[in-house]
């Protein structure tokens, strides 16, 4: 024992210097576990693009039309279809099906020379079709008959098949909007390499190749979604196509660093809020160093207000009024935007060690009465979402909520709750429940905010001068008025930087649609970068003159000066 006891001794007095050698050896070895394993994250989620094509099945009760079996060439009422390829097939081919008829390829090679064949699929093609031999209509006999290639949609007779024997697949009206199958095989024989050799794969698809990414939130508006995915599907390369309630738009967004940098589009299937979710993810690829790929986004909008949509021309609500091939149409044509986006600080009064929250605007935020209705609503989704699946379901609640609201005035005295300030000049403000500061022109579901009826002179909005437009509203009755053109707003000004001192009790506020409950802090919003975005001219835009439309594709948002400083005014 008496032995044992320097050493133990020694052992207990030197715990702090064992203590820290300790973690000064775990510490590495730790943060290289850690980085080995989101590199094989992401090696693993790389080999997703490259992955053997499959038949997407989706399963259903009633073919809408006609349908034969391409197995055993039956009529079925029942069955599933390849949303990728047009194959279908009743229960008992099924798996037959899945081992005799392949899919339609994302990735593989073609002939020397480039040129690439046509897929034929057999049966079931589109209804008013045409056979691009003998120009007359396909698929009206009443049997599984005729073929319709999966790349270029071209249809042909069973009769006129061998006069297309030479032809040559073309990938269609949308070559420029597709990633072909041969570019990724060319790409995966590259990937060992240094990911630069990817943009001498570019020159190959023509200077006009601006291929697409699709990015669809199946929960936004009324689900139409899932049905929009199968049918870009069908048109573009699956692998060019994304299910957000499956893989995250940060994830799905990797695939631009196999394309040519400065190339690709993403359409963006959902509301407002998917809108931001996308674009926050392109900031934080950005700010981790990749290639400064920059993608321009466009907007299909299946959410509820929408009012992003509506200031970039893309309408108020998608519901299947046009179909999806003019969709890409209206792609191809749109033009190249500028659309500064801000930052959000949110400092809580006494939380001096606890970091400020930090939100991404893009429309913009409120406090008052408008809040509190996106607040009542976003805690009932919540607890029934199954209930909230119609746009014109949720516009009624939206409704409910408000009328509610005129009769408790749940955010009266505002005015005497907060304090404003525009470009460090504090305002004095008359009797308000809320305050609007705006981005863009339009809010609440498609009503232009700032410039109102158009009774009297104001600085017009744009998306790209540094500025934000800054609003006050009487309540939610005055906001209905709004809505319908019946009053104006209080029109507070312009500015570069807004602070609000929130100085006691909590107060609903929102940032994009996204609400929370507030209690005392201080609110500062700042410049924080340009997105590119696509532009629709053909509707009504966030600038009348069309000045804004005139940014040109090369332009990045990096390279831009910051606009010159514009006036700001205090309208009261």
């Amino acid at each position: 024992a008496e032995a044992l006891c320097p050493p133990l001794l020694a052992l207990f007095v030197d715990w702090p210097l064992l203590l820290w050698t300790s973690v000064a050896v775990m510490v590495p070895v730790l943060l290289t576990l850690w980085c080995s394993a989101q590199r094989s994250k992401w090696k693993s989620h790389r080999k997703e693009f490259f992955r053997q094509s499959k038949h997407g099945w989706h399963y259903t009760d009633l073919f809408s039309k006609p349908t034969y079996c391409c197995v055993c060439s039956q009529h079925i009422l029942h069955g599933a279809f390849c949303d990728c390829c047009g194959v279908c097939a009743d229960e008992q081919c099924l798996r037959r099906a899945d081992h005799s008829l392949a899919c339609k390829e994302i990735m593989a090679p073609c002939s020397p020379d480039g040129s690439m064949e046509h897929r034929w699929v057999r049966g079931n093609v589109p209804l008013a079709s045409y056979c691009a031999v003998c120009k007359q209509q396909c698929g009206t006999q009443p049997k599984l008959c005729d073929l319709r290639c999966v790349w270029c949609q071209t249809t042909v007779h069973d009769d006129c098949i061998d006069a297309l024997a030479d032809h040559l697949c073309n990938l269609g009206e949308f070559h420029h909007l597709i990633i072909p199958p041969h570019y990724l095989y060319h790409v995966n024989k590259l990937r060992r390499r240094h990911p630069e050799e990817y943009a001498k794969l570019a020159p190959s698809r023509g200077s006009g190749w601006t291929p697409v990414l699709v990015l669809a939130n199946t929960r936004s508006g009324n689900n139409m979604g899932e049905g929009l995915l199968g049918e870009f599907r069908t048109l573009l390369n699956p692998v060019q196509v994304f299910d957000l309630s499956r893989l995250t738009p940060s994830k799905a967004l990797q695939l631009c660093t196999l394309l040519p940098p400065g190339s690709v589009r993403v359409l963006v299937c959902g509301g407002d809020g998917t809108v931001g979710w996308v674009l926050d993810a392109i900031d934080s690829m950005k700010l981790k160093g990749q290639d400064p790929f920059i993608p321009r986004v466009t907007i299909l909008p299946l959410g509820t207000g929408n009012d992003l949509s509506n200031t970039l021309g893309w309408g108020a609500g998608y519901a299947g009024e046009i179909p999806v091939e003019q969709v890409l149409r209206n792609v191809l044509e749109a033009e190249v935007v500028r659309m500064d986006r801000w930052k959000v600080q949110v400092a809580s009064k006494g939380a001096y060690f606890r970091k400020p929250k930090v939100l991404s605007m893009n429309n913009y935020f409120s406090v008052g009465p408008d809040a509190l209705m996106a607040l009542s609503f976003h805690t009932h989704r919540e607890k029934t979402p199954s209930f909230f699946s119609s746009r014109i379901i949720n516009k009624a609640v939206y409704f409910l909520y408000g009328t509610k609201d005129c009769l408790v005035q749940e955010c009266k005295d505002l005015d005497k709750r907060i304090e404003l300030e525009l470009d460090g000049e504090r305002l004095d403000l008359p009797s308000l429940e809320g305050i609007i500061v705006c981005n863009i022109s339009y809010w609440g579901g498609g009503c232009r905010l700032w410039e109102g009826m158009g009774d009297e002179p104001c600085p017009p909005t744009r998306l790209d001068d540094g500025l934000l437009e800054v609003m006050g509203v009487f309540g939610s009755f005055h906001c209905a008025q709004i809505q319908v053109k019946l009053a104006n707003p209080v029109r507070l000004g312009q500015a570069h930087t807004v602070r609000l001192l929130l100085k006691s009790s909590k107060m609903p506020m929102q940032v994009d649609g996204e609400p929370w409950a507030q209690g005392p802090c201080t609110i500062t919003i700042t410049h924080k970068t340009q997105a590119l975005m696509l532009y629709h001219s053909a509707e009504q835009t966030d600038d009348d003159d069309g000045s804004s439309a005139s940014e040109t594709e090369s332009a990045t948002p990096q390279d831009s000066p910051r606009p010159p400083a514009s006036r700001t005014t205090h309208n009261i």
